[in-house]
């Protein structure tokens, strides 16, 4: 299994897990809550942030748009959608203070639009959300711009995610274990599936989160997730639908922190005699009496 680059980084067995906080729509549309988030993932140790993109009236029907439906921004889920998108000077600003503080950042774009618009940023690859996946002409779409590929799996069939690995091809494909649920439930998390589908696809897999909580996260680092992605609040009691679901400031810079030890902690899998247990096995090393 060959290591996928994504900037500067390499995501694969072998390499430094690649911590990614997802902002998302956590932003609420704001500029400046976007800015405290990326310095807050920043100051927490993550690798990267990421951000979703939309055209809202390709991702969703008129219908779907007039449904009413209370929000800060209105009372429909049209004034809701376009309330919490970003425009090309937020994204510029974006982009100036992630070079500044050396973080990586990219976005899920949910439709061809979003894509052509994110490649103005040279972005370091392109993230595919779950419920993009089985989305064919999305996925060429996204093929064709030769970035790397970071593919969630939630609310997926083996059969659509094979399908889809094919449409998008392996040379440089991240997929990323994930249950849509928010927050989702221990019991439906199923973290062996990792090892299976590195063995199936022979690609780098990383888990996407939506638990509440850390352990399950270290869990699946152990289990050979090779990048991480959780989604990233200042506070999971404000206003969002994936602020819940989301850990704060200071869970993220121990998830980062406990990342790291755990890395060391796996070592390289040959066992020996450390140093450290020398003075032990000269003191305490019992042996056989014929």
């Amino acid at each position: 299994m060959s290591a996928v680059r994504i900037g500067e980084r390499f995501v694969g067995p072998g390499q430094s897990t690649l911590v990614v906080a997802e902002i998302g729509i956590n932003h609420n549309g704001n500029l400046d809550l976007a800015r405290r988030l990326i310095e807050a993932a920043a100051n927490a140790g993550c690798d990267a942030v990421k951000f979703q993109k939309r055209t809202v009236d390709v991702v969703y029907s008129a219908q779907e748009l007039a449904r009413p439906r209370e929000s800060p921004f209105g009372t429909t889920n049209g004034e809701l959608k376009r309330g919490l998108e970003l425009g090309r000077e937020a994204y510029e600003q974006i982009d100036r203070l992630c070079r500044r503080l050396g973080l990586m950042w990219f976005a899920s774009c949910w439709d061809k639009a979003s894509v052509d618009f994110m490649e103005q940023f040279d972005a370091p690859c392109y993230k595919v959300a779950s419920p993009c996946l089985t989305d064919d002409d999305l996925l060429a779409h996204v093929r064709r711009t030769g970035r790397p590929v970071v593919m969630s799996t939630g609310m997926s069939s083996v059969d659509e995610i094979d399908r889809a690995v094919r449409l998008v091809g392996k040379s440089q494909l991240v997929l990323l274990h994930c249950t849509s649920a928010y927050p989702a439930t221990v019991e439906e998390l199923n973290l062996r599936v990792i090892p299976w589908m590195a063995e199936r696809y022979g690609v780098p897999v990383g888990y996407s989160g939506h638990e509440v909580g850390l352990y399950t996260t270290l869990a699946a680092v152990t289990l050979g997730a090779s990048f991480i992605e959780r989604h990233f609040t200042l506070d999971r009691t404000m206003w969002g639908t994936d602020q819940v679901a989301s850990v704060e400031p200071h869970g993220m810079a121990r998830l980062v922190k406990d990342i790291r030890a755990v890395e060391v902690a796996l070592g390289d899998g040959e066992k020996r005699v450390y140093p450290s247990e020398l003075p032990a096995r000269e003191k305490l090393r019992r042996v056989g009496i014929p």
